[in-house]
């Protein structure tokens, strides 16, 4: 890795930023071969900018976009949360204690957490995360599209809708018409006919091929060109002949005589009202003229169309009369959803709850399960009492202790539960004369119950170091039988263990006779109850081990309670195995009860076991100390059990309360072969706490208490074993201890042997009588300075002197006696449960030699370096449970080192890095987390001469990441960057709060030194990133977004312009040809800085005005005077000055533009950024409460119309597997001419369009073509790039692929928001501004927004849905719209933003089994909401478009670019098939067109009016009624606008481009025999009926023989329907159509290109030229 070094070696000097830049381009340039840079642009001086234009800012309406709150940043401190009612941090413990550890545990757990707030922080993640969804919608409407509609049954049901409904049906045959044959051969086909009367009264014929006419029609009659209806036998047998007007007829024929008869009447009949409906029609327009007097005067007036039509009887056209471009504005701004409220990716998943809340530390605990003891009865019973009330109880007292072992680990996981369960009688039974329970208890036991419940226990007046602590009264825990244990780790292994024992008396076996023998149970009872009284009076204070039982507590590891389960039988407990090892053995016999062979003791043990409830109450610690909520005046308590988790670092948590005790565990002593003393059989261990080995020294009161005792007592004894010289115990004691241990601390062992039996000559001193001294031992607490949880062998001494614990075995020492030589006979074993001891030697020394350096300033740098390293041996449970400490201690260490101690800072961090390394391969980085939010607190820098945290942490990762020798500690700095970047983010925001530097200039906050650390920083990383990515994938990542979330905080609290300077150094480290993954990198970067909360302001969205023009004339040259000033200001182009004015938001933009031209994903991710981006503000509250405040945000992105300018021809492209959509110039022909919506067909802008030449992907006809005078708008003029001072590349790399439609979709609907959102006076200002090249370029943008988001159907959504799946997971990106998540939040987060980030689909799917039905229903309501809604954007665009243009539409009667443009972008609405409700305002934006500009459809050239009614035409063959009325009705009003043009004289121009146009569909076999056309028709005659202002004129007759005309054109093609798979018959048939036109050129003309092209496509070539022959005549006719 030389090329790091070399690449690093100049970072440790200081200089200013373009040094810096220079020394990195150099190292790059000497690692990588020269490649492209981009620019970088030197950003503003932010602080300096917001102060010289301080006035202009405050005096803005919206200054809330320009200035970042003031209360931003602030720092609180929150009160622990404590479970317990009082701390449970003893009083006396800070002064109590010595040792550095201790006092630093001890002020952790009683410092508040100290939270640094940042108000806005909600608003600084992806859009998912804002606090509110202001883009929710509750529930999307469902809009009808015709490509959903149904082709079933239409045919009838539009028949069945018609006027008259159905006449008569039938079956007849029906004659092929050829004039080269003879009747008498004419071919004969079976049709079954139905005659119906249309809306506008007339009548047709329809045949089909059967009954069920659902299917297509295959000919049609109109009876309104019918003369008469002859029969004519000689032709055929039955035979009748309908004779129309053009000379030709229709020859038909009945099955039987009587059938033809009824078909002829039955014509006859609909022939005659037919010709009466006329003449009734006729004279009523008469007698209405009559009545009309100003009517013809009128007429000569030139009275305005909307007034004419007006005066209509319609009540359509009256609704059209009314209608204005506010009106129509108004009634598109009806229920309108919000754009990016459809967006598939804010449909997704709801990603605010998804990132893990950071939490305070706290207390944990496992699975907790409440031990409720109820009662325990042999089956021995007998009246204690001596009153004789005969209540049966046990006959003597017993003892239970409760335990929890985990057999699988051969361990115990608890600590002991003590119960006594005797009732009051048998209790009696151990009181001695004096009125006590136990002799071992003192005078001054341990103070009465207090207020509440409550008592104060320990006495520091003493000066005994106890603890001094408010505890559950003494009271309330006399004798408790509940106790509440909790396992971390459950499974079914685990088994709750009952030990029962009694007062010592004699052999377990001689005891347990009675109790097994049922002979004479009276008898036994009350030999049982005498021996036992004079023995409690004796032994009262010895126990013996008696019986035991067992319950599995668990079913599974789930943690499931065995409910049901009741405890074993009672076992007799043998007194061979007795210790905890033989209790697990015998565990794991019991669960094959057929290996068992475990004597029974009749009895029962009543012990329950359930889950806590969430309202439990009255509980006090292990400690005794009460517990939330705990009652006044409460009866019961129950007392928490401790519970001995295991040492693996997953088991354990951060303590967070105090907690220091020690528990013994005496477990042999081998006394079978000793001779110091006769008498050594019943041996008990006496155990005491002392704290000198002085003579007199009185023990401590600091042992818990068993049941009945004083809570805590100064000694306590282990169960006896009868006659056993080398007893086992299994005793379990429990000690508190001291605040502060010292040497002196020990635990004394003092064994005794017991006499049972009583001898007759008893002393008065029956204490002497029963204990025999036979021995001491003694335990110190601590070895070298620390505790420790062991197991030992000890020596025994046969006598105790002053001084002992300065003794050792050695014999040398005359003054002790040692039994056997000192042999270690004795074994114990320890348990610390401490919370402020450590017991970890590294951890120890660290801090003994911490405590040193404090003290007397005389540490060794070189011991200390030595120390940190050792702790890296440090266990990781131990690590994890004092986490806050350890990390708190380094920390100091770290910052406390001064320039000279370089070494101890770098390693200090070394020693974080392996903690921090260690917390997340444990899965425990959330502890790392609650650290540094509600833990960490900077050092006071102004305490000493100690630099602050921040900088000496930037400093010492800088160390390391310039290290090339020790990758591995690199790399894991690299990969848990995270908890660095926020530690130093926080330490910041806390330097800034202490000395009230919050209110300080920005420049002046922090030292210079900083600034350098920090850049020295970023330029020691990035090496990492840019040359290490391959090798490194995940760290580079991590460390990518770590120092992103850090940069985005810099902005926060320094100098803006200097974070921007920050920026730039990571921006000048990427160049254009970067590989793929550089480059996500760059824009996963991009993308956090951008969602900083304040990014608007950190933009200066406002007017930079200019001092000089010749600052205009330098950057936008063509910007002259003339312009308003909200043109000057408007920066529409991504100039220098721009990118430097506006800072992120042009940087984002340029690279935006760079990224499109590489390959999908890093498009894809582009996009996505600039795409969230805009949704972020779109949902941003704070910017919604005025309209105003989102068009001055869309202001700052006007420069991404030039980025889509020169995209445009890549944005306008179909996808290569297009799903099955239709082509810009397609749709609708691809509907009528293969009849039915499921069109498989992939059909562009270009192969569609009968082969015309196509630009762009738009269609030009031929007579544009020649005359267009502008450039190819897919590719961008460098000139003018040139000349706008543009920073984008204008030397565009071809485009790596096509663009997806993930970027096409995301970048339209960019576009689209922002015009929407801009204030129609910006909008017009800038067009104004722009080239007319960019003005066209807009409007392509408009036409291509339709097309890409047009909708395709829920056939084909269901299909390309199916292909999303397949791809929905193939991605082998971690995330690709990833929010800006610290890196390695959680798997959590990044499992769900995986699943739900993939670009191509638009919809979480069920894997493995495609789309559901639910999911493909949503997907098509959603794409059909965003068709609708873009439609409608597009319609409010143009509509002011074409108010703000209308001189330059007019131009040459329309014959300019521009209105070609806007009027294909019109005609797009129709041809890419919108929903009814988008429809609607559609047609009413055609008729305002219409109304505006009349002359260019009816006096300019013909193209206009000629592709308006083809594609009108086409709409009048929908399946939506609605549209087919829609269209209709803008027929009508085109002919009815052309007749009032011409001053009521013709409406000619219109007629013969609507037969046109019949002619080019019919052509196409798209109209023939369908009832949607007729209904069609007739609704046009209908108008013609009803509309009174026409009634004088001959518009009306004139209508009807149009429609008469078209009606004989489709009667006419009906029989090439006939012949479409006889292509010659057809060819003729359509030849002898055009002859008929001899008079119509343009129709004869259509007719013979449609010959033309069905000999091409039947490949007869010969044949075209004579088919075009023709039209030669024509031209010669024309001229």
């Amino acid at each position: 890795m030389s090329e790091v070094r070399k690449f690093t070696k100049r970072l440790s000097k200081p200089g200013t930023a373009a040094e810096v830049r220079q020394s990195v381009s150099e190292a790059v340039r000497s690692t990588v071969d020269l490649v492209e840079q981009p620019k970088i642009i030197e950003p503003l001086d932010y602080e300096a900018v917001v102060f010289q234009r301080k006035a202009q800012i405050h005096s803005d309406p919206h200054r809330d976009l320009l200035l970042c709150p003031v209360d931003d940043v602030s720092e609180s401190q929150i009160s622990r949360q404590r479970r317990t009612v009082v701390p449970s941090v003893p009083q006396n413990a800070e002064r109590e204690a010595r040792s550095l550890f201790a006092k630093e545990c001890i002020k952790m757990y009683n410092t508040d957490w100290h939270v640094i707030n940042y108000k806005y922080e909600a608003y600084s993640g992806d859009f998912r995360m804002l606090p509110s969804k202001g883009l929710k919608t509750d529930k999307l409407p469902a809009h009808v599209f015709e490509i959903d509609e149904d082709t079933k049954d239409e045919d009838s049901s539009s028949l069945c809708s018609q006027r008259g409904g159905i006449m008569k049906q039938g079956w007849l045959q029906k004659a092929n018409i050829n004039s080269s044959l003879s009747v008498s051969m004419r071919v004969f086909k079976r049709r079954y006919f139905y005659l119906s009367q249309l809306p506008d009264g007339s009548y047709i014929l329809n045949s089909y091929k059967d009954e069920k006419n659902c299917k297509e029609t295959k000919g049609s009659i109109y009876l309104d060109s019918c003369i008469d209806v002859i029969q004519s036998p000689k032709m055929r047998r039955n035979g009748f002949e309908l004779k129309m007007q053009d000379r030709y007829s229709h020859f038909l024929a009945a099955d039987s005589e009587a059938e033809m008869e009824d078909w002829v009447a039955t014509l006859k009949q609909a022939l005659q009202s037919s010709s009466e409906a006329g003449q009734d029609r006729r004279n009523g327009a008469e007698s209405l003229d009559c009545a009309l007097d100003d009517d013809t005067a009128s007429q000569g007036k030139g009275e305005s169309l909307l007034e004419s039509l007006g005066r209509s009887l319609h009540p359509e056209l009256i609704k059209y009369a009314r209608e204005t471009d506010q009106l129509n504005k108004i009634n598109r701004n009806e229920g309108r959803q919000k754009l990016f409220s459809l967006d598939p990716e804010t449909q997704r998943l709801d990603f605010s709850g998804i990132e893990p809340d950071v939490k305070p530390f706290e207390e944990r605990f496992g699975r907790r399960i409440v031990v409720s003891c109820h009662d325990l009865t042999f089956s021995l019973q007998g009246c204690v009492s001596e009153k004789g009330d005969s209540v049966l109880t046990n006959v003597e007292p017993f003892f239970i202790s409760l335990a929890l072992f985990d057999v699988s680990k051969s361990c115990k996981i608890s600590a002991d539960f003590h119960v006594d369960l005797n009732p009051p009688c048998v209790r009696e039974m151990l009181t001695d004369a004096s009125g006590q329970l136990s002799p071992s208890l003192d005078a001054d036991g341990g103070g009465g119950g207090g207020a509440g419940g409550v008592m104060v226990n320990g006495d520091s007046g003493k000066g005994n170091g106890l603890s001094v602590l408010q505890r559950v009264s003494e009271a309330l825990l006399r004798f408790p039988t509940q106790g509440i244990f909790s396992v971390t780790n459950p499974h079914a292994d685990i088994f709750l263990v009952a030990r029962v024992e009694k007062v010592l008396q004699n052999g377990i076996t001689h005891c347990a006779e009675p109790y097994i023998k049922t002979s004479d149970i009276n008898k036994t009872a009350q030999k049982v109850l005498k021996a036992a009284k004079q023995t409690c009076q004796r032994l009262g204070q010895y126990r013996m081990p008696f019986a035991w039982a067992a319950k599995q507590v668990f079913k599974d590891a789930q943690g499931s309670l065995d409910m049901d389960g009741k405890f074993s039988p009672l076992y007799r407990q043998d007194s061979s195995k007795i210790s905890t090892d033989d209790i697990i053995k015998l565990l794991a016999d019991i669960r094959k009860p057929e290996k068992s062979k475990l004597q029974t003791i009749p009895g029962q043990l009543n012990v329950t076991i359930e889950c806590v409830p969430p309202d439990f109450s009255n509980t006090g610690t292990s400690s005794y100390i009460p517990v939330k909520p705990f009652e006044d005046g409460c009866e019961r308590v129950s007392v928490e059990i401790e519970e001995f988790l295991p040492e693996e670092a997953k088991f354990n948590y951060p303590f967070t309360t105090y907690k220091n005790q020690l528990y013994i565990y005496p477990l042999q002593l081998k006394y079978d072969n000793q001779k110091t003393f006769t008498k050594a059989r019943n041996i008990a261990v006496c155990i005491q706490f002392k704290d000198s080995d002085e003579e007199g020294a009185v023990p401590l009161k600091c042992i818990y208490g068993k049941p009945g005792d004083s809570l805590f007592t100064s000694s306590t004894n282990a169960a006896v074993l009868h006659h056993n010289q080398s007893p086992d115990f299994y005793d379990e004691v429990k000690i508190e201890l001291p605040v502060h241990v010292h040497e002196k601390h020990h635990i004394l062992f003092t064994f005794y042997h017991i006499s049972c039996e009583s001898s007759s000559k008893a002393s008065s001193k029956k204490r002497e009588g029963v204990e025999s001294l036979v021995g001491y031992s003694w335990l110190p607490l601590l070895k070298d300075g620390r505790m420790q949880s062991l197991e030992l062998q000890l020596s025994v001494a046969a006598t105790l002197h002053a001084g002992y614990l300065c003794q050792d075995t050695r014999k040398s020492q005359p003054d002790i006696k040692w039994v056997e030589n000192a042999k270690t006979l004795f074994k114990v074993r320890t348990h610390v449960a401490s919370t402020i001891y450590a017991q970890d030697l590294h951890l120890h020394k660290f801090f003994q030699h911490c405590q040193l350096m404090r003290t007397t300033s005389e540490g060794n740098p070189a011991e200390l370096i030595k120390y940190l390293k050792c702790l890296h041996a440090m266990e990781t449970h131990v690590i994890i449970n004092f986490l806050p400490t350890v990390l708190m201690q380094l920390f100091e260490v770290l910052t406390a080192a001064n320039k000279e101690a370089h070494e101890i800072a770098v390693n200090s961090l070394r020693v974080i890095i392996h903690i921090v390394s260690r917390c997340h391969e444990e899965g425990l980085e959330h502890y790392l987390r609650s650290f540094v939010k509600y833990v960490f607190v900077t050092n006071n820098p102004a305490s000493g001469n100690s630099a602050t945290t921040h900088e000496v942490l930037a400093t010492a990762v800088t160390a390391i990441l310039k290290q090339t020798a020790d990758f591995n500690t690199s790399n894991k700095l690299l990969k848990y960057s995270w908890f660095f970047f926020e530690t130093m983010a926080k330490s910041m925001a806390q330097y800034l709060q202490e000395g009230n530097r919050m209110k300080m200039p920005r420049a002046q906050r922090f030292p210079y030194s900083f600034h350098q650390a920090l850049q020295s920083l970023v330029l020691s990383v990035m090496p990492h990133i840019t040359i290490r990515h391959m090798e490194i994938p995940e760290e580079a990542r991590c460390i990518n977004l770590s120092l992103a979330s850090f940069i985005k905080r810099c902005l926060t609290f320094m100098n803006r312009g200097f974070a921007f300077g920050l920026v730039n150094h990571y921006m000048c480290h990427f160049s254009l040809k970067d590989p793929k993954v550089l480059t996500e990198m760059k824009f996963d970067f991009l993308m956090t800085v951008c969602n900083h909360e304040h990014f608007i302001p950190l933009n200066l969205p406002m007017a930079f005005g200019r001092t000089r023009l010749q600052r205009v004339q330098d950057f936008i040259p063509y910007a002259t005077e003339l312009f308003g000033p909200v043109e000057q200001s408007l920066e529409f182009s991504l100039t220098e000055e721009y990118c430097r004015n506006h800072f992120l938001v042009g940087l984002l933009l340029r690279e935006v533009a760079e990224a499109l031209q590489q390959g999908p994903e890093v498009r894809q991710l582009a996009v996505s950024v600039l795409k969230n981006l805009l949704i972020k503000h779109a949902m941003d509250d704070r910017y919604t409460t005025f309209k105003n405040q989102q068009a001055r945000i869309c202001l700052l992105y006007l420069p991404l119309f030039e980025l889509l300018y020169q995209n445009l021809k890549q944005l306008s492209a179909q996808p290569h597997n297009s799903s099955p959509g239709l082509g810009l110039n397609g749709s609708r022909d691809d509907l009528i001419s293969t009849g039915s919506t499921d069109s498989r067909r992939i059909s562009t802008a270009i192969e569609k369009d009968h082969g015309l030449p196509a630009q762009n992907g738009h269609v030009v006809r031929r007579e544009d073509s020649r005359s267009s005078l502008f450039m190819d708008a897919g590719t961008p003029d460098s000139i003018e790039l040139q000349r706008r001072g543009s920073t984008m590349s204008s030397s565009h790399m071809p485009p790596v692929g096509r663009l997806g439609q993930y970027e096409i979709k995301g970048l339209l609907l960019s576009f689209l928001h922002i015009v929407k959102t801009l204030s129609e006076d910006t909008v017009m200002a800038y067009w104004n501004k722009v080239s007319p090249q960019d003005i066209m370029n807009f409007l392509s943008l408009l036409e291509t927004c339709l097309v890409q988001f047009r909708y395709i159907g829920k056939r084909s959504i269901s299909r390309s849905q199916e292909v999303c799946v397949s791809k929905l997971f193939s991605s082998d990106r971690k995330s690709q719209t990833m929010p800006p998540m610290r890196c390695n939040r959680a798997s959590l987060m990044q499992t769900k933003i995986h699943q739900f980030s993939t670009m191509e689909a638009s919809l979480t799917l069920n894997i493995g089994t495609g789309p559901s039905e639910a999911e493909i229903h949503h997907q098509a309501l959603l794409e059909g909401n965003i068709s609708t809604e873009v439609c409608l954007s597009v319609l409010d665009v143009l509509s002011i478009f074409t108010q703000c243009f209308k001189t330059q539409l007019l131009d040459s009667e329309g014959h300019n670019p521009l209105m070609k443009k806007v009027f294909d972008v019109y005609l797009t609405f129709l041809k890419v098939g919108q929903s009814e409700a988008a429809l609607r305002h559609v047609f009413a934006a055609l008729r305002a067109f219409i109304n505006k500009f009349p002359a260019v459809l009816f006096k300019g050239r013909v193209t206009l009016c000629e592709a308006l009614c083809c594609e009108v035409l086409k709409c009048c063959v929908s399946k939506l009624g609605s549209l087919r009325a829609e269209a209709s009705a803008l027929l009508y009003l085109l002919m009815r606008n052309n007749y009032e043009y011409t001053k009521r004289k013709t409406f000619l121009r219109t007629h013969l481009q609507i037969i046109i146009a019949v002619s080019h569909l019919i052509s196409d076999v798209a109209l023939t025999g369908s009832s949607r056309f007729q209904e069609s028709l007739s609704i046009i005659n209908n108008f013609a009926n009803s509309d009174k202002a026409m009634k004088s004129t001959a518009f009306p007759s004139e209508v009807k023989g149009l429609t008469k005309r078209i009606r004989t054109v489709l009667m006419a093609t009906a029989q090439m329907r006939e012949h479409e798979k006889d292509p010659e018959m057809l060819l003729d048939l359509q030849y002898s159509l055009a002859r008929s036109y001899a008079s119509t050129p343009e129709l004869r003309r259509t007719w013979l290109d449609s010959m033309a092209r069905a000999h091409l496509k039947n490949g007869d070539l010969s044949e075209i030229t004579l088919s075009m022959k023709p039209e030669k005549e024509v031209l010669v006719f024309l001229i």
